[in-house]
């Protein structure tokens, strides 16, 4: 599958979840070292063509003729020049996850193995004005180790090697602070004490092949 059919269909995803409204979120794949795909400026992604998928260099130039990248392409720049490894971004808006960028509540805890396994620590990035330098470099502090950014007051970020990886993030994500919302007002959560955490990057590691950054890591 080429990379606008990916990111096409991730955006039917994308939209059909309630993770963007209206035009709002971008996608990218990585072309190869030095350029990639993203979407076009205010299109809805539930709508979108080939002609919505705009190739860019890594200092967001355009690399083919057609229609005006999404303003934060400077995000996904950032990430695939700090790490190579890195084969699609998603930035998004999911409404629960979103809402905890801008309350005094945290989802960076260790609750739940499945999070803590498929996304590792949740850093809040903090905050700057969407469409400028200052938002990639908000990430910076985070960009070596984490797979999913909360932009404060803002969106959440993710990342893979594969659109998948990427999208199926985002969706965990927002599974997390969905249920993360609920446990709040009732009081609290119980969280992975860490004797427990440390068997359970054990298992990962000797079972599944699990093996996350050290600073991914809650201990």
């Amino acid at each position: 599958m080429s990379a606008a059919n990916e990111i096409i269909r991730i955006g039917k995803l994308l939209q059909s979840t309630g993770m963007v409204a209206a035009t709002d979120g971008n996608i990218s794949v990585r072309s190869d070292a030095e350029s990639f795909y993203i979407t076009a400026s205010g299109v809805r992604k539930d709508s979108l063509t080939s002609k919505d998928i705009v190739k860019l260099d890594m200092q967001c130039r355009p690399a083919t003729e057609g229609k005006k990248a999404s303003t934060e392409a400077k995000i996904h720049a950032a990430l695939y020049k700090a790490r190579p490894e890195i084969g699609a971004v998603v930035h998004a808006h999911p409404v629960h996850a979103t809402a905890f960028t801008a309350s005094p509540f945290s989802l960076d805890i260790a609750v739940f193995p499945e999070v803590i396994l498929s996304i590792g620590r949740i850093p809040v990035c903090k905050y700057a004005t969407p469409s400028t330098a200052s938002l990639p470099e908000s990430l910076e502090p985070y960009i070596e180790y984490a797979n999913v950014f909360l932009l404060q007051n803002h969106g959440a970020v993710s990342i893979g090697k594969t659109l998948d990886v990427a999208y199926n993030r985002m969706e965990k994500l927002e599974h997390y602070a969905k249920i993360m919302s609920i446990l709040v007002p009732m009081g609290g959560y119980i969280p992975i004490r860490k004797k427990k955490l440390k068997e359970l990057y054990a298992i990962a590691e000797e079972v599944y092949g699990i093996s996350l950054h050290k600073k991914n890591r809650f201990i």
